[in-house]
């Protein structure tokens, strides 16, 4: 079974902003690695949102997927409608703390090269996301 959960966006407007839990959105829409890429895309369409937070079978994060990336994954030749979220992500991470402070986020971000990092807490439980502004 496939396992979505929405959790309300955090606006914090007009606030300094010196941590990653300072600027980062609660988590939007949270599925598991089981998840096959077209579902995928049709929840992230119905969610209104850029990125899902991809979760492993015991609720920790291991990823996020971006629409491009799905796409990107759905166009391509080798493109089954088997593929599940799982085969895409390769390694894990990157991830970031919410204590952390958004000068080492910046620096992670423009070194991983990700407009979207998944910000966890010390157990690998998706908290949120920290993305670029748009």
């Amino acid at each position: 079974m496939t396992l979505v959960q929405m959790h309300p966006r955090s606006t914090k407007a007009g606030v300094v902003h010196s941590t990653v839990a300072d600027v980062m959105d609660t988590a939007g829409p949270q599925v598991c690695d089981d998840m096959t890429v077209e579902v995928a895309l049709a929840v992230m369409a119905s969610a209104r949102t850029g990125h899902l937070l991809v979760c492993d079978d015991s609720g920790l994060c291991i990823g996020l997927v971006t629409q491009a990336q799905l796409t990107g994954a759905r166009d391509a030749s080798a493109y089954s409608d088997k593929v599940q979220l799982r085969d895409m992500l390769g390694a894990r991470g990157p991830f970031t703390s919410p204590v952390t402070t958004m000068a080492e986020a910046g620096h992670l971000m423009r070194h991983s090269q990700v407009d979207a990092l998944p910000v966890v807490d010390e157990y690998g439980i998706g908290l949120g996301v920290l993305a670029l502004a748009r």
